[in-house]
């Protein structure tokens, strides 16, 4: 295969690898605190990175009036442990579960600065910095992951991140009774998917010149000698 062809199958794989991000984007536009996937371009070879990079842009609030439903506003994470492991969520649909801690829509625990959360009550009061009320008595601070490098931060499913890069400081807030809806940007998807659809389509004329170029280039060999 010729270096020009590998260099035009190379950026349609590219193309398909982004339409995969933008698909996966619009999947999830009303999936709650989801974060928009995008994919980064070398700009010393035009080639897309394959690796997409999480927006940590805010998603607007939807006020449910809910005492648990929980929503960040700022670069941050709840903590949740998943089988042991503690992962990222932007997803505040919390409750209390039999035996009094509060967990995430999965039934995970909710990590405070100390550990899991206890609470004997649905009705307590978390103010905007993380602190927990409960019967007016302070029980502890929600822990919250900020992240200082998007890189680092991976989709891990079911509204699950991990992240491995380093904590940075958190200056964002808390809301109760209200949910971060997905920042999936619904004008954003659609602009992207048009131009990526002209750059394949251009990619594609190039093969098909290539191809017409190569068939003349065959069909004429040996005619002047």
């Amino acid at each position: 295969m010729s270096s020009i062809i590998s260099s035009i199958a190379r950026y349609l794989g590219r193309d398909v690898d982004a339409l995969d991000v933008i698909s996966q984007n619009v999947a999830n536009m009303r999936t709650t605190g989801y974060r928009a996937e995008r994919l980064k371009t070398d700009f010393r070879t035009g080639i897309l990175d394959p690796s997409p990079v999480l927006s940590l842009a805010d998603g607007s609030l939807d006020v449910t009036g809910r005492p648990l439903d929980l929503a960040i506003q700022g670069p941050g994470f709840f903590v949740v442990d998943v089988g042991g492991r503690e992962m990222l969520t932007r997803n505040g649909q919390f409750h209390i579960d039999a035996s009094r801690q509060l967990v995430d829509a999965s039934g995970n625990p909710v990590m405070g600065q100390s550990g899991p959360i206890a609470l004997s009550r649905a009705g307590v009061h978390i103010n905007a910095g993380g602190e927990i009320l409960d019967g007016g008595r302070s029980v502890g601070n929600l822990r919250i992951v900020a992240v200082a490098a998007p890189d680092a931060l991976r989709e891990a499913g079911d509204g699950l991140y991990t992240y491995t890069g380093m904590p940075a400081q958190w200056n964002g807030s808390i809301h109760q009774g209200a949910l971060e809806k997905s920042n999936v940007d619904a004008g954003t998807e659609m602009v992207r998917l048009m131009e990526l659809t002209r750059h394949a389509q251009s990619m594609q004329r190039a093969l098909q010149a290539y191809d017409q170029a190569m068939q003349f280039g065959v069909n004429h060999i040996g005619e002047n000698t």
